[in-house]
């Protein structure tokens, strides 16, 4: 596939979006996604026209291998590539994953830095260039698109840098990737270095140059826009900036900071800004992380103004205050869209309108549910819809599906719940007391299932005002070294908190076999 040169693109010069959701993200611990889930936001990336889709790191255990290959068979525009190390087997494996992607590629990685090669690889510098040498060679005999990671940039020598990064471009690599695999640098440090290896490596305008910054010191969106000041044309980022410890760059803000200030940085991204809310909203749905009310772009509070000097300022003109207009990232107007007396082709026309990939969803069920929350509530919102929609997805038969749940609480009576599960066919009841509703649910949820996770986390938001508004959950549970999330969305909180319950035992049990990762990547 013929790569892009930087130097020559002149006015169609553009900051190319590497999203690794799939892969880095997905190793944020609870981020587990599985094979339908990550194809959901595949599709969904594709929608929002990033130009690379990181599926995963295929070698790493055969559930891996296989959604690589799933996504890459099920997206067309995006290169789609699979991380490797520096070995034969996962180069191999890398190459087997993506082959049925319309447009392939690999991500070869070895770490530079002194102190990963004493005490991780146990590898001399001389080792290590030879290794990944040989790699990109290697993979240059299947395909041409082949990205090249010197792990741990930030902390590494720049002159070693420079030598292994002109061996593997002359071996074949395209993509140059210097990650602040820590989030180490500061932005003046990482911009200096990525001016220096540009500066210093022999056919550096041949090649593009990519910034994967993570985000230990709350730098890395700034660390980005240094990289790009210096010639990266490359942005490796996660949705929501999900990822590793404290995440990785979050895509949409560097995104919207390009965007937002290109009289500044004087390029842009590709991304259809007018899909970056849907595809925070499916992430958070899908791993049931909710997002930050603070958090930049997406969060709720990212278009909200309560001071009143702020509130007179917007009312008079909108750029008094906001840089960005709502609409332009596709958040909904939240008004009343539909009501009781709505048929059903208006509701699945608003569904397509907010967004909403209509492949795998049950309309007729997701229709029912919205005719009977009309009954119960004055108005219903655009978010409203979304939630019913993302509920009926999580509501499909997995291990253990809910079948009925009562509940008794009294200010004289110890509360106690009685829980029915439906599994491989047949009906388990449990009961049990607890301090609360939800936790006798819980409590009660654990017998019937045969597991008694640790809950580390468990967190009630209203999607909407009015006390007749859907609740939703999110819940984290631990369990035999393995830890995942869970959500649910109802009008009663109760009943929400046993559907996110149900929705992580779900994912626990699916993950009751998993590879050990040697290591994880830049």
């Amino acid at each position: 596939m013929a790569i892009e040169n930087p130097a020559s693109q002149g006015a169609t010069d553009h900051v190319r979006i590497f999203d690794t959701t799939l892969r880095d993200g997905e190793q944020s611990p609870g981020c587990t996604m599985n094979v339908e889930e990550k194809l959901a936001i595949a599709r969904q990336l594709e929608r929002l026209n990033v130009d690379v889709i990181e599926a995963g790191f295929a070698a790493s255990s055969p559930g891996d291998f296989d959604s690589v290959r799933r996504v890459a068979e099920a997206v067309t525009r995006p290169v789609v590539l699979s991380l490797s190390r520096t070995r034969a087997e996962d180069i191999d494996q890398a190459l087997k994953a993506v082959d049925g992607a319309g447009n392939p590629g690999i991500h070869i990685f070895i770490a530079t830095s002194d102190i990963h090669l004493k005490y991780k690889l146990n590898m001399t510098r001389e080792d290590v260039l030879d290794a990944a040498t040989w790699a990109v060679a290697r993979a240059k005999q299947h395909l041409d698109y082949i990205e090249f990671s010197c792990e741990d940039a930030s902390r590494s020598d720049w002159d070693f840098m420079v030598k292994v990064v002109t061996e593997v471009i002359r071996a074949g690599a395209r993509i140059i990737n210097l990650p602040d695999t820590t989030g180490h640098a500061i932005p003046e440090e990482l911009g200096r270095m990525f001016a220096y290896m540009r500066e210093h490596v022999p056919g550096a305008e041949s090649v593009i140059w990519s910034a994967h910054c993570h985000n230990d010191l709350g730098l890395a969106v700034a660390n980005s826009l240094a990289a790009i000041r210096n010639g990266a044309r490359q942005v490796e980022c996660t949705i929501n900036g999900i990822g590793e410890r404290a995440g990785n760059t979050s895509m949409e803000e560097v995104v919207m900071a390009l965007r937002t200030r290109r009289d500044l940085m004087g390029v842009e991204s590709r991304v259809d800004t007018r899909q970056i809310y849907p595809a925070s909203r499916l992430l958070a749905q899908v791993i049931g992380w909710p997002v930050p009310p603070n958090k930049p772009i997406v969060g709720e509070n990212a278009f909200a103004h309560e001071a009143g000097i702020h509130q007179d300022g917007v009312l008079k003109h909108k750029l008094t205050y906001e840089i960005m207009k709502p609409e332009d990232i596709g958040i909904p107007s939240n008004k009343l869209v539909l009501g009781k007396h709505s048929g059903r082709h208006a509701f699945v026309n608003r569904l397509k309108e907010l967004g909403v990939h209509m492949d795998g969803v049950d309309v007729e069920r997701a229709f029912a549910e919205f005719k009977s929350l009309c009954d119960k509530k004055k108005v219903v919102y655009d978010d409203d819809i979304l939630a019913l929609v993302n509920e009926e997805a999580r509501r499909t038969p997995e291990a253990f599906e809910l079948v009925d749940m009562k509940v008794t609480s009294s200010t004289r009576a110890t509360p106690r719940a009685e829980v029915t599960l439906r599994v491989k066919g047949a009906e388990r009841t449990a009961e049990s007391d607890g301090d609360g509703m939800v936790d006798a649910c819980f409590k009660a949820l654990y017998r019937a299932a045969g597991i008694n996770p640790t809950l580390e986390r468990y967190s009630v938001k209203s999607i909407t005002g009015g006390t007749d508004a859907l609740g939703e959950v999110s819940c984290l549970v631990r369990n035999d070294g393995m830890t995942v999330a869970g959500q649910g969305a109802h009008s009663d909180i109760v009943m929400a908190s046993a559907l996110a319950m149900v929705n992580a035992l779900n994912r626990l049990k699916a993950r009751q076999v998993i590879a050990q990762r040697v290591d994880v990547g830049p």
